[in-house]
């Protein structure tokens, strides 16, 4: 059975920093992709950015390219997404997602993490 835990999320100022961390564990090798996604209030669940596990490679949306970085260790099965000179609009919750290969909408995630809140006060 796959699993995914995520830890990290908290209350932080403007500017600050957080790092999400994203736990999977029923994975048979390693050819899947963990991708984060973030859910506002009263706004659609987006794709914020992804990593695939066997190749490296990443992508970030437009608005959060140059403040946040997504990295794994494979060693621990663990996907992080650093999270840098926060805004209040990065507020929402933030959900690991796992699938195939990285994907930016939600209907193409096979499992998700329970979520963890993140609040950007301003």
């Amino acid at each position: 059975e796959v699993k995914l835990v995520e830890s990290g999320g908290g209350l932080v100022q403007a500017g600050g920093s957080l790092r999400l961390s994203c736990v999977a564990s029923g994975f048979t090798g390693d050819r899947y992709a963990i991708s984060w996604f973030r859910q506002a209030p009263g706004k659609e669940r987006e794709g914020v950015s992804g990593i695939g596990i066997w190749d490296g490679r990443t992508y970030y949306i437009d608005a959060v390219k140059g403040r946040f970085t997504i990295s794994s260790d494979n060693a621990k099965n663990t996907v992080y997404l650093q999270m840098d000179s926060l805004k209040p609009e990065d507020t929402a919750v933030y959900y690991c997602a796992a699938a195939p290969k990285v994907v930016r909408f939600a209907e193409y995630v096979d499992h998700w993490g329970q979520g963890t809140q993140v609040t950007v006060s301003s």
